[in-house]
């Protein structure tokens, strides 16, 4: 098994102080979240992009070439890229351009992304967004692949043997659907032999293992080898301490902190209590042990090979983060590592051609 660790690079007040960061305070604790993720040796760390109030993950592209240039190993993802918002032409430039600065190291989560401020912003509607999604992914595929695009699209101008620069370094970026609450991202992963990213994280299990199971029949419906259909999942919280007790006394006041943030934002929250969050939520939080067994329970129903944890302190304290961190990689995962297996391909650049060559076409 893999393990990512994930910032949505939410700007808000702190869940237990109420004391706000600056925008760059907070940029530079995204940066050092990135650097302990790959001195731990997690596998990968992502960053979402969303284009509303209170997250500042605007430009993923440009945080992570940042974060390109200040690590070496771990591979970078994006959580997610919102496709059903941008130019497909402009989003492959950015990220093209992105995988040669990472050495190959780039893999993207793709998705239409929430919230209707952002939709707002760039004139997509509910009608139209799961549309939008499909055409620029879609687009976006062909454009990585192929040395010249034609094409009609209905959101964006026509292209016509079109060429865009600079051709990719991997041969293809392998790219994820992120998948939250509809059958239509896990439709386009199944429909391409993509992998799939349940966002698992706001409600219980049963909505998330039913899309996933959808995402298996309708990956063997399309002719895929059923071994190859590939699933990660994500976490709503992660906290190990060395008893269950001191998890839950350290994680409490958070929970309360983003639980009153929650209702200041009118929102309703799906668990109400800390034990009925720790119980019945993808939240890992308790001893090692207990963080295994609960893996293992949510492996049955999705079968994932890849996992990701908040990258932010979210609360806790930088000594209990990096604490809780460092516990994972010590006593929680070897022991998923060994009992769980890796995806089905090679958790490296793919298909590189010679980088030298600007003139080789994709591999189609």
């Amino acid at each position: 098994m893999k393990f990512l660790t994930i910032t949505l690079i939410v700007h808000s007040p702190h869940p237990v102080t109420g004391v706000r960061k600056s925008t760059q305070e907070r940029f530079r604790e995204v940066i050092g979240n990135a650097l302990l993720a790959e001195e731990l040796g997690f596998d990968g760390f992502g960053v979402g992009e969303r284009h509303e109030r209170p997250f500042i993950s605007s430009a993923p592209p440009v945080v992570l070439s940042h974060l390109a240039a200040l690590t070496s190993r771990i591979r970078l993802f994006t959580a997610v890229t919102t496709l059903s918002l941008l130019d497909p032409v402009r989003a492959y430039e950015d990220y093209a351009t992105l995988d040669h600065l990472s050495g190959g190291r780039l893999e993207l989560i793709v998705g239409k992304g929430n919230g209707s401020a952002q939709r707002d912003l760039f004139d997509v509607t509910t009608d139209d967004q799961w549309e939008r999604n499909a055409e620029s992914y879609e687009l976006f595929r062909r454009i990585w692949r192929q040395q010249k695009v034609t094409a009609q699209p209905r959101f964006r101008p026509e292209l016509k043997d079109a060429e865009v620069w600079p051709r990719p370094y991997q041969n293809p970026v392998r790219v994820w659907h992120g998948s939250a609450t509809s059958r239509e991202s896990v439709d386009l992963a199944a429909r391409y032999g993509d992998p799939l990213f349940s966002a698992n994280v706001t409600n219980p299990i049963e909505p998330y293992a039913e899309l996933v199971r959808h995402y298996r029949e309708r990956w063997e419906h399309y002719g895929h080898d059923p071994a190859l259909a590939t699933v990660g999942a994500g976490t709503a919280g992660y906290y190990a301490a060395r008893t269950s007790q001191e998890a839950l006394a350290a994680y409490r006041p958070v929970f309360e902190g983003q639980l009153a943030f929650h209702r200041q934002l009118g929102v309703t929250p799906v668990f109400a209590t800390l034990e009925d969050f720790v119980e019945r939520s993808s939240a890992l939080i308790g001893s090692p042990q207990q963080v295994i067994d609960k893996v293992h329970r949510y492996h049955e129903q999705f079968g994932h090979t890849v996992l990701h944890l908040h990258a932010d302190a979210g609360g806790l304290t930088e000594a209990q983060h990096r604490g809780a961190l460092e516990l994972f990689q010590s006593d929680i995962a070897p022991v998923l590592r060994k009992d769980i297996p890796d995806p089905p391909w090679a958790w490296s650049p793919v298909g590189v051609d010679d980088p030298a060559d600007a003139a080789t076409p994709a591999h189609a």
